[in-house]
């Protein structure tokens, strides 16, 4: 420290720090304007002024500036594109749950029309009972299969015709000659339609609708009750 004061070699290395920056500056391609020039110059002749021996310690304190510098950069770029991330991440997430509401939205009101269809189906099915039906002395099969499909809720219908089928080929009069099973359903005995009706045995209304009563009490519909005969062949 002979050739120059404590002060002034702290003036001179923070002097010299600023030299070397400007230095590495121009030497990466960078115009340093004609004042700019003429500081660097005078600021290598004050680095040239401190000894050897510490220049080196001048010029790491320099580059380690410029790390950190370039440190507090990087970061910076980083956070910013963690924030653009999670912004995307976001409006991704907020997109998703509005289409899934808008499906659910859609499923919802879907099942509530299929519920309020099905409901208006049941009311007119009940609605219409065996006395809406004129009585006649006798009825052909088409004429019961008409009965039936305005008694019958639409989508119930095939399987409730598929028992009869199997049950009495649609003749109103069937008699089991060894069981006395009666009419379109087999009933057993066959005055249990006397439950709806005095006149089940020649009334086709009459029995479609005792037989419509026991297939939902006790299967719950009559696709129900058709999936049971197809197992075991009664119902």
């Amino acid at each position: 420290m002979s050739r120059i004061s404590v002060r002034g070699f702290a003036v001179a290395s923070a002097t010299a720090v600023t030299a070397v920056g400007s230095v590495v500056g121009v030497a990466s391609g960078s115009v340093a304007q004609n004042n700019d020039a003429e500081a660097t110059a005078t600021d290598m002749t004050l680095l040239a002024d401190i000894p050897a021996g510490q220049q080196a310690q001048v010029q790491t304190a320099s580059l380690t500036q410029q790390a950190d510098a370039q440190a507090i950069a990087a970061d910076a770029s980083a956070k910013k594109d963690a924030e653009e991330a999670a912004r995307k991440a976001a409006a991704e997430t907020a997109i998703a749950k509005k289409e899934a509401a808008e499906k659910a939205a859609k499923a919802a009101e879907k099942a509530a029309k299929e519920r309020a269809a099905a409901a208006k189906e049941a009311s007119r099915s009940q609605s219409v009972g065996a006395a809406s039906f004129p009585v006649q002395s006798s009825y052909s099969v088409a004429q019961i299969q008409a009965m039936a499909r305005q008694m019958v809720a639409s989508g119930q219908f095939q399987c409730f015709s598929n028992i009869v089928d199997h049950e009495s080929s649609w003749n109103y009069r069937a008699v089991n000659a060894s069981s006395g099973a009666y009419g379109l359903f087999q009933a057993l005995p066959g005055s249990k339609m006397s439950s709806v009706g005095a006149d089940w045995q020649t009334n086709p209304a009459t029995q479609i609708k005792w037989g419509l009563n026991y297939m939902n009490e006790r299967y719950g519909s009559p696709c129900d009750a058709w999936s049971f005969w197809q197992a075991n062949h009664w119902y």
